[in-house]
């Protein structure tokens, strides 16, 4: 026999299944490849037949959460199939003790955990969507625009001292490395086995450099504070590595933790660098504010 507040749990995975239903549903005439809409609907599938198994414990009706079905499809749609529904997969309405609770007063329980872990086997069936494929492309792009960029902001900001100069010098040497990191990864590319389109390579690493350089050059543009601007230069490449590491952590299924301490850890060690040789050049040149 159920409690009231337990039944309230049940009712809730109960509206979760149906909302992860009509998601992968709708995802299904957006999958541009045959294998994924035929995985999708399998889940989908799966998904209604949790709903109906918590609908006979609840005995009620329910609806399913609309911002919760507008969101993962909107993810999906902008960021791409892995990433939207591996997120959406590693939420669970029930916690342990609760589907612990739940195989006591149904053996159905069991079933609807082996189908999760199915889940989890077919969506990696999924990883060869091509901006997945590209990863090591924008993150060669990426890594190399917060590594090199974020440490020459800031010397550039503590010998210049002047944000709109600064600002200047740091999107043309900006512009001119995502040239130079694009051109060299696509003969990198043409010259390697790697089954990738060289140009869409390039491409790739070129964008993800382009667009960290404007996420910490824009504020030397807007604002005359020079620290301002050098907090926003670290902030900003932080900001960067955690939405970059958490897409790519989430899509592929790896651990974010390692990864993002990696990238951060670097890059602030190279800002860290490059503000003692700011400091330093500022002395040895007489620069003055």
């Amino acid at each position: 026999m159920l409690t009231e507040a337990f039944r309230q749990k049940v009712i809730k995975a109960q509206r979760g299944e149906l909302s992860e239903y009509l998601i992968y549903g709708r995802l299904i005439k957006d999958s541009g490849a045959r294998r994924h809409a035929e995985t999708l609907k399998k889940i989908a599938e799966d998904e209604l037949k949790h709903h109906d198994f918590f609908k006979s414990l609840s005995g009620q009706d329910v609806r399913p959460y609309p911002l919760k079905v507008w969101w993962y499809v909107f993810l999906a749609r902008l960021l791409g199939l892995n990433f939207a529904l591996r997120l959406l997969e590693s939420g669970e309405d029930l916690v342990q003790e609760d589907y612990n609770r739940l195989r006591e007063i149904s053996s159905g329980m069991d079933e609807i955990i082996r189908d999760e872990k199915e889940h989890e086997i077919q969506l990696l069936g999924l990883l060869d969507e091509e901006r997945l494929a590209y990863a090591g492309s924008m993150v060669l792009g990426l890594n190399d625009a917060l590594v090199e960029l974020t440490g020459a902001l800031v010397g550039f900001t503590l010998a210049l001292q002047k944000t709109r100069l600064v600002a200047i010098v740091g999107l043309i040497t900006g512009i001119a490395a995502s040239m130079s990191m694009a051109a060299a990864e696509y003969l990198s590319t043409k010259h390697e086995d790697t089954g990738k389109n060289p140009l869409k390579a390039s491409l790739y690493t070129g964008m993800a450099y382009v667009l960290t350089v404007v996420v910490l050059i824009l504020p030397y543009f807007l604002f005359t504070n020079i620290y301002l601007c050098l907090a926003w230069v670290v902030c900003g490449a932080l900001l960067v590595v955690f939405l970059f590491t958490y897409y790519i952590s989430v899509a592929k299924g790896l651990n974010f933790k390692a990864r993002f301490l990696e990238m951060a850890g670097l890059s602030v060690s190279i800002a860290a660098v490059n503000f003692a040789f700011g400091l330093l050049i500022r002395k040895v040149f007489g620069i003055e504010v």
